[in-house]
C-alpha cells in the first residue's frame, strides 16, 4: 500500500479489529485515538489522548491530531502530521533531533505529574523547577484531564 495522503474519521467506544487502512479510530472513552501506520507498512499507531502526550480537534467534519506522528523505533521510521483528514508527510530525522526530543518530553511529563526534575538533563531545559506547581493529587489530575478533553472535541 502506498503512502496516505487523506485518511478518514470514525468515533467509536471501542477499537474494532482488525483495523481499516485509511482510517482513523477515536475513542473518547477510552482516551486513545488508534490508526494504521500511513505509510503503509500496516503497524498500530496508538497515540493516547493526554495532557502531555496527544490532543485531537474536531471541527464538525475532520480531525486533527496534535503533535505529529513519530515512529522512531519502528522500520519504516515514518513521521508525519494529521490535519483536517489529511496526512501531512514530514522529514525524517537524525538521532540527535529524536534525543532532544524525548528529554524534552519527559521534562514535560515530570514537570506536569510533579517529579523531581533535578536528575533530568539541561538540554531538557523548557521546564524549569521555579515554574514547577507542586505536586498535583489524582484526583485533581483526572478532572483536569476530562476538562481539558470536553474543551477539545466541543465542536467549532
Amino acid at each position: 500500500m502506498p503512502k496516505l495522503q487523506q485518511i478518514m474519521h470514525r468515533f467509536v467506544e471501542r477499537v474494532p479489529s482488525p483495523l481499516e487502512d485509511g482510517v482513523i479510530y477515536v475513542s473518547i472513552s477510552f482516551g486513545t485515538v488508534i490508526h494504521k501506520c500511513c505509510c503503509g507498512c500496516g503497524d498500530k499507531v496508538v497515540t493516547p489522548l493526554t495532557p502531555v502526550d496527544w490532543a485531537v480537534t474536531y471541527d464538525g467534519q475532520s480531525i486533527s491530531l496534535f503533535p505529529s506522528i513519530g515512529r522512531w523505533d519502528a522500520p519504516c521510521r515514518s513521521h508525519y502530521w494529521i490535519q483536517n483528514n489529511r496526512v501531512l508527510w514530514s522529514d525524517q530525522w537524525s538521532k540527535d533531533q529524536i534525543d532532544a526530543l524525548r528529554n524534552r518530553e519527559t521534562a514535560l511529563r515530570s514537570h506536569y505529574f510533579g517529579v523531581n526534575q533535578e536528575h533530568l538533563p539541561e538540554q531538557a531545559g523548557s521546564v524549569k523547577p521555579e515554574q514547577d506547581l507542586g505536586r498535583r493529587g489524582w484526583l485533581a489530575w483526572i478532572e483536569e484531564l476530562f476538562g481539558r478533553w470536553r474543551n477539545r472535541f466541543r465542536t467549532v
